[in-house]
């Protein structure tokens, strides 16, 4: 431990310039979804997806700007551990007063961290424990916007409240008819309060800023009523004449299916987002809090505090890392703790030769998925490099696989020199545990009508359709590749082989030209790189007649080419599809009839 000294003018001016660049980062990410208002109203779909692609890349570009500055003004790299040690205490006390402590604390991690050695890793030199409160951080300009405002209208006044909530966002567009959707509203809430006595304290919280995806605007808030607490979230799109409100989400499982892993991050303009999560969190207890920083759009934040929560979990733990079950991936190699509700996977060093690719490519996909609308249906990735794990913790046989298929991403000793062996992996990606959909079939113990296979081949369905309402194509289409989640909705996660739709050539097996032709066990026609025969999918999906018999039923089209290529080209004449954070039978019925043909109805 080092002495509690400050008398280094060069570790106050290191401090500063990691505070300046955190700023500026800041204030560029902030005006970024300040700007998806602008877009909303104008229906930019287009420019909202593009913004919200652009603005994951913000961070690491001013961590690199942060590091150039510092090794050019101050030669940071070479500075005695002294100064460095100073430079945390002076940014420590930068923070006493700042609005975003903890995002702070977090940037000079991502900056510290490509300066120093690993060996300095701690707390000593970087915030592995946060330092500064962020417990009721407000902002207190006489002119400042709160972080939510509170309503308090009776039985009678509730419809007039609901409008007066909308339209203090002032949105400049009009609504198609206001006072009609508030009447929806109310009937909602109405069906939940029904003969509930309102006590003293009822009242309406609504957070100050919309919350913006895709083409939607959600007003997010919660109904307290005595002990009582009744989250909900209202989302509003363009309709035909006019904005409308599509329906009213209630409760804890509706808001998680909104703020789910599988979605595009929010665009929301935040002064204080501690607040704002901390808002979030008494709405979705269950939620992790780092999930909720993702969800904003603050993912490094988000690694910040997983990490924080599974370094908690493994010093009161004890079980061992294993290979996860399931069947092998080609590409990824794939394990678990059984204790810990996650997969980390770790890119192959060797690949079979039907898997043409490289360890770039991979990562692309990955980066391709993390930039893109992931409309519910791919899971979101933790992505870390250099994480060092007890070697003890690890199975012989894990291990072993490590050291077969990615050796490459391996390193075993002790780095430290502390006498504890460690295990490092280089480069892995840490997913949210799902049960493999090929797992879930074959336990599933009702095959008839509105049973579990039913239900889960239908959600399978949904979801590929999905996926290429949001222009992907994803590739590898077998079971094992997607899961199930806690809610029953299926997720696809293995990314090596996905395609933007667009890209792709959907087409029909030829006629054979003769018996030889027929009769061969080989492709007699020719194949280009990027072309998809929908009809061959048959085979590797629908072997079970319990299965087949509801696929071919509910979602038979997805072996027509037609339905591929009619969606490809709507894709590429600029048409942006809906597809909602919420079930059909959730939307307000008058709009149901008003839904744009081709529109993507379930969630």
């Amino acid at each position: 431990m080092f002495p509690q000294r400050l008398d280094s003018p060069l570790a106050y001016g290191i401090a500063q310039a990691m505070l300046d660049g955190f700023d500026r980062h800041y204030r560029l990410f902030r005006t970024e979804s300040a700007g998806a208002r602008q877009r909303f109203e104008a229906a930019d779909w287009h420019g909202q997806q593009r913004a919200q692609r652009e603005r994951i890349e913000f961070y690491d570009l001013r961590v690199k700007e942060a590091v150039a500055r510092l090794e050019t003004e101050f030669s940071a790299g070479e500075q005695p551990m002294d100064v460095w040690h100073q430079v945390k205490l002076h940014y420590i006390g930068l923070l006493i007063d700042h609005h975003q402590p903890e995002l702070a604390e977090t940037f000079f991690n991502s900056v510290t961290t490509k300066i120093l050695h690993r060996t300095y890793f701690h707390n000593d030199f970087i915030f592995v424990r946060p330092a500064v409160s962020t417990e009721y951080i407000e902002n207190d300009e006489p002119a400042a916007t709160p972080t939510y405002r509170s309503y308090y209208p009776t039985r009678e006044t509730l419809r007039e409240n609901v409008v007066r909530i909308v339209d203090n966002f002032r949105l400049q567009v009009p609504f198609e008819d206001l006072d009609r959707d508030a009447g929806l509203v109310v009937d909602a809430i109405g069906t939940r309060l029904h003969q509930v006595k309102l006590r003293a304290n009822f009242q309406v919280q609504v957070l100050s800023s919309l919350f913006f995806r895709n083409k939607g605007a959600y007003v997010v808030g919660k109904i307290i009523n005595g002990f009582s607490e009744l989250p909900f979230a209202l989302p509003i799109l363009h309709g035909r004449k006019g904005l409308v409100i599509d329906a009213c989400l209630f409760g804890e499982d509706e808001l998680q299916m909104l703020f789910s892993f599988a979605r595009a991050y929010f665009m929301v303009e935040m002064e204080i987002p501690a607040a704002f999560v901390q808002f979030l969190r008494s709405l979705m207890p269950r939620k992790p809090r780092g999930e909720l920083y993702t969800a904003l759009g603050l993912a490094k934040q988000g690694k910040t505090l997983f990490y924080r929560d599974f370094l908690y979990h493994l010093k009161h733990s004890s079980d061992r890392f294993r290979i996860a079950p399931g069947i092998k991936g080609m590409v990824m190699l794939v394990f678990d703790l059984p204790s810990f509700p996650y997969v980390f996977k770790v890119i192959k060093d060797y690949y079979p030769p039907q898997k043409d690719t490289t360890r770039e490519q991979v990562k692309g996909k990955y980066l391709l998925v993390k930039q893109h609308d992931r409309v519910g249906r791919m899971a979101d990735t933790l992505e870390y490099s250099e994480v060092a794990f007890a070697r003890e913790r690890f199975e012989d046989e894990l291990i072993e696989e490590i050291r077969k298929f990615a050796p490459s991403q391996l390193e075993i000793g002790d780095r430290d020199g502390d006498g504890h062996e460690e295990v490092v992996i280089k480069h892995l990606y840490i997913e949210r545990r799902m049960i493999p959909l090929n797992i879930y079939l074959q336990e599933a113990f009702d095959a008839g009508e509105g049973g579990q296979v039913e239900r889960v081949v239908i959600e399978y369905g949904n979801a590929i359709k999905d996926l290429v309402a949001a222009n992907i194509f994803p590739g590898d289409m077998l079971w094992k590749n997607f899961g199930v989640t806690r809610n029953g909705k299926v997720v696809f996660y293995d990314y090596d082989e996905i395609e933007y739709l667009t890209e792709c050539n959907f087409r029909k097996v030829p006629e054979p030209r003769n018996e030889e032709e027929e009769m061969s066990g080989e492709v007699w026609y020719k194949v280009g790189p990027k072309d998809v025969f929908p009809e061959t999918f048959e085979p590797f999906l629908l072997g079970h007649p319990a299965v087949r018999e509801v696929f071919m039923k509910h979602h038979g089209d997805l072996l027509d080419p037609v339905f591929w290529q009619s969606h490809k080209e709507r894709i590429q004449a600029g048409h942006v599809y809906d597809v909602f954070p919420y079930e059909r039978d959730k939307r307000f019925s008058r709009r149901m009839h008003a839904a744009q043909e081709g529109q993507v109805q379930h969630a």
